[in-house]
């Protein structure tokens, strides 16, 4: 009989997603599409003595380990039958070996952004039946900021706060843009976009700098390249519904006097005023919170959708506040995150 080298620790037993893959047993019809929105926790992040002591010290030590979460992330999404999946905090090895070839297995094909410094990333999957690839557009901030004619102008505004300006510039926060066609209806395209803004609790105005360049190239991509395709933009904000970022998103538009421009105190309050040519809608609402940690709750991840173009079918439910706190917080043996997926089915108006 064969011995195990190591001890042998207890399964997940019921998983939070469970009873979320009973909404989500097939993949929806060709009119429709799911997409899903996840922060994974980089193994970067979750591996360090601060995360074991401090952040996460509720969490079993084993369920930490890559091993043990990348095995449940993979039943996790398997079970979700995306069209669409946008990941934020994927590490360059976990994208290589693990989720890549796993989910090629159900169908889907992946894109990966590293931001430089982290050896973490972002990354994109696609259902190959449904959707090719046109083309990809993915930037880092602060070079787009510095280098590309399209933020020239908010480049100069930016430049009158030089305290400001170098933190933006300091950051290595990455936007990845693909265009997809539609396999079964080639005049149906669509822009997808994927990012993970600056996490500072007093980074609001940092946050706000980001998303206004996001929006531009988005902007660019969805108006100027390929004139009015419809958009669906998913990550990890940073930022709450009572937020300026979510705010900005959401009307169109920041005054220069929203408190947020001054969110690290008045030495670095940069005042301008802001806006973009969407009408973008939360298609997941604002859940009551989408990251779940011992010290913080709160919802930081959306999907936003093009309203003119596309409508929501169903939100998939978050797991209850009682299989989230099953074991205090997030992570756990039965959660391989500090986030909650977002899942939604999309249909074109």
């Amino acid at each position: 009989e064969v011995e195990s080298s190591g001890p042998v620790e207890a399964g997940p037993g019921a998983c939070t997603f469970d009873s979320r893959h009973l909404y989500t047993k097939k993949v929806c019809g060709e009119s429709s599409v799911r997409a899903v929105s996840y922060n994974i926790l980089a193994d970067t992040y979750a591996q360090t003595e601060f995360s074991r002591t401090v952040l996460y010290p509720y969490c079993a030590p084993y369920a930490l380990e890559l091993d043990y979460r990348q095995n449940l992330l993979k039943k996790e999404l398997a079970g979700y039958s995306a069209d669409l999946i946008c990941l934020q905090e994927v590490d360059k090895s976990v994208f290589v070996d693990s989720l890549a070839p796993a989910l090629d297995a159900f169908g889907l094909d992946g894109l990966f952004k590293i931001k430089e410094k982290q050896h973490e990333g972002l990354a994109t999957f696609y259902r190959r039946d449904k959707f090719s690839l046109l083309s990809r557009h993915d930037i880092a901030f602060s070079e787009a900021l510095l280098s590309d004619p399209l933020h020239k102008e908010l480049c100069d505004k930016l430049a009158k706060y030089p305290l400001v300006q170098e933190k933006v510039l300091q950051r290595s926060s990455v936007l990845q843009v693909s265009v997809l066609q539609s396999t079964t209806d080639p005049s149906r395209k669509i822009c997808v976009a994927n990012t993970h803004l600056y996490w500072h609790p007093k980074g609001g105005n940092i946050r706000l700098i980001q998303i206004a360049v996001a929006l531009s190239h988005i902007k660019h991509v969805a108006c100027d390249l390929y004139p009015s395709i419809p958009i669906i933009f998913c990550g990890d904000f940073n930022s709450t519904p009572s937020s300026g970022t979510y705010s900005f998103i959401n009307s169109g538009g920041i005054a220069e006097d929203h408190e947020d421009w001054a969110s690290n105190g008045e030495e670095e309050r940069c005042n301008m005023p802001l806006s973009h040519p969407f009408k973008l809608l939360s298609a997941c609402g604002e859940p009551a919170y989408t990251n779940y940690v011992g010290g913080f709750h709160g919802c930081l991840d959306y999907i936003f959708i093009d309203k003119n173009a596309l409508e929501v079918e169903q939100v998939i439910p978050l797991p209850s506040h009682e299989e989230v706190t099953t074991h205090q917080a997030l992570p756990s043996v039965s959660h391989p995150s500090d986030h909650i997926a977002l899942i939604c089915d999309l249909k074109w108006k």
